[in-house]
Formats: C-alpha cells, sequence, structure tokens
C-alpha cells in the first residue's frame, strides 16, 4: 500500500472520528474534540502498530486484534480517551497497558513523559521498536504489572488505564497528583463503562460516566 494511499485513509480516519463526536456529543459533553489530539492522529502512523497482515485495516474505526487476546483501540475510543485527559506538554503521564504502542506514541506527542506499563513480554519489546523508531525518547516503558501503576516516578499528572477493572484501582488512584485526571474502564466484562477521574487539590476524587465500552480485563494480569 503506498505512502500516498495510507495518509489518505489516515486522514479519513481523523474525520470520522470527528463525525463520530458529534453523534455522541450529549453523552461526552461537547460536540468537538480537541484539535491537538486529532492533529497527533493524523501524525502517527497506526499502521505500524498492528501486525503487519492487518496494516491494510488499520485506518478503519474499529479495534484490531494484536495477539494474546488484547487489542488496539477503536481510533474513536482513542481520541476520546486522550482528549478527556486533557494532557499538557509538561504533564507526566502513566499508561497502564501499552499493547503494541498506539496510544502511548499519541500520548508522547502531548506530555512531557510518559511511562507506559504492559504485562505481556512479547507486546512490551515491540512497542519499544516502534518507539525507537519513531524517535520518542520521552517514554519509558517496562514490562510489569500495570494495576500497581509505577510508585518510583508517582506522583502522575495523568493516568490512561487501557484495560478494565471492576473497581479503580485503588494504588493508580493513590499515584494520581492533586489537579489530576485519570481515565479508566470499569464495570464488569458485560457492562463496562469509560470512567473519567478527577482530583482536586484537596485529594478529593470525583467521578463521571462517559461512554459504554468493552475492553481486556486488567485482571487477567495477575
Amino acid at each position: 500500500m503506498s505512502d500516498d494511499l495510507l495518509s489518505l485513509l489516515q486522514q479519513q480516519m481523523v474525520d470520522i472520528i470527528a463525525a463520530h463526536a458529534q453523534l455522541v456529543s450529549e453523552q461526552i459533553g461537547k460536540e468537538r474534540l480537541d484539535e491537538r489530539v486529532l492533529a497527533v492522529m493524523r501524525r502517527i502512523p497506526r499502521h505500524g502498530f498492528v501486525p503487519v497482515e492487518l496494516a491494510p485495516y488499520a485506518y478503519a474505526d474499529q479495534p484490531l486484534p494484536i495477539g494474546f487476546d488484547k487489542t488496539i483501540s477503536q481510533p474513536f475510543i482513542v481520541a476520546l480517551m486522550t482528549d478527556l485527559l486533557d494532557v499538557k506538554a509538561d504533564h507526566r503521564v502513566l499508561e497502564v497497558g501499552t499493547g503494541l504502542g498506539y496510544h502511548t506514541a499519541i500520548l508522547a506527542e502531548l506530555a512531557s513523559d510518559v511511562f507506559t506499563v504492559e504485562i505481556v513480554e512479547e507486546l512490551g519489546e515491540k512497542a519499544r521498536k516502534q518507539f525507537d523508531s519513531l524517535g520518542l525518547g520521552n517514554i519509558v516503558a517496562r514490562i510489569g504489572n500495570g494495576e500497581n501503576g509505577w510508585p518510583e516516578y508517582a506522583p502522575f499528572d495523568r493516568i490512561l488505564v487501557c484495560a478494565a477493572s471492576e473497581l479503580i484501582p485503588p494504588m493508580l488512584l493513590k499515584q494520581l497528583a492533586p489537579g489530576g485526571k485519570m481515565v479508566v474502564p470499569t464495570g464488569m466484562p458485560d457492562s463496562q463503562t469509560l470512567l473519567f477521574v478527577e482530583k482536586n487539590e484537596a485529594g478529593r476524587v470525583c467521578t463521571r460516566e462517559v461512554l459504554p465500552v468493552r475492553f481486556a480485563l486488567l485482571e487477567c494480569a495477575h
């Protein structure tokens, strides 16, 4: 597939994301996603973060399997979660569930530093190679159980969780800085909701349900 065609498909993907946001504007509380997020999604090559045989489908607005019963998330969900986080250039971000690293790369274009944890070693190693090939030097990656966060680097201004748990993992909540935001899918396997979490400067936590979603379970990482 030619670079020109891939570029065209990537632009169409972003157009579809924008249209999708309008359709669910009442649920997400806005009609347009942050243009900074959409601009990054026009740049980061999603086809580099999927198995090579699925590259022709990389810019479809759907999740794709990446092995080990895991998927790369639907582009709209990636855009929405990133928009909700409201990542600034001086932020330190923790990501739980690197996968093959697509969402990590999006965050790295917006944040000062991204710390990402993946339980599956093969996925984590492939992601690291892709980060290197794109010159993303502000990502620190490790293999481990993301439910425990990364205490050595805490607190984090923003936390993104790419796997679902019944409740917000307590260790992650503890590692969220005052004034910080977290986006995490929660609920039972057949009834998950994307949850937006804010911690105010006094440490008080508020949550808001955004959309129904379906993610692999964080508990599978034990």
